[in-house]
């Protein structure tokens, strides 16, 4: 299998199983305990707690650790530390949703209001970002990660739409 293509599947499945997974797992209690800064609006809102956010992480670094198991012939030619990638990329893709949230509600945008560019790549620069510590990028995979995700984003929310998951479809 060409390296590119294992950069590619092997970066983007524990950042897309953190983030999905966050979504998924919903949660009662806000990481912001319903705070709110000096514009009113809420620090990060409804959509962003605890539980999500360990639940994303934890999901994302054990579907790392899955693929160290099953592939560990291909997973080191992402990372060294592969499983410290998946974890580090897990916990980026987690930020980096969190300060997606934090900037449409300093744009004063309400939960669920579709910020196109923003709610489908904000997971992905805060993976992969936090990632770099441990794992040289792939530049060429990472546009490709870019153009890919925007489509697998929507596709994944489009379904979680239709289950019932999600209450809008972007």
């Amino acid at each position: 299998m060409d390296p590119l293509w294992i950069y590619l599947f092997f970066t983007a499945l524990p950042l897309y199983v953190a983030n999905a997974s966050a979504v998924v797992s919903g949660g009662k209690t806000p990481l912001d305990f319903h705070r709110t800064l000096g514009d009113g609006e809420p620090l990060f809102g409804k959509g962003k707690t605890w539980k999500g956010t360990f639940v994303g992480i934890a999901s994302g670094t054990f579907m790392g650790w899955i693929a160290a198991q099953a592939f560990p012939d291909m997973v080191i030619l992402v990372s060294d530390s592969y499983l410290v990638y998946a974890f580090l990329l897990s916990v980026g893709a987690i930020l980096g949703d969190i300060i997606g949230s934090f900037i449409k509600r300093r744009m004063k945008m309400k939960r669920g209001a579709p910020a196109h560019i923003l709610d489908q790549l904000d997971f992905v620069i805060g993976g992969v970002l936090l990632s770099i510590a441990v794992s040289k990028p792939n530049w060429t995979g990472l546009i490709l990660l870019v153009m890919i995700t925007p489509f697998m984003h929507m596709a994944f929310n489009r379904i979680a739409y239709m289950l019932r998951i999600k209450n809008v479809p972007w």
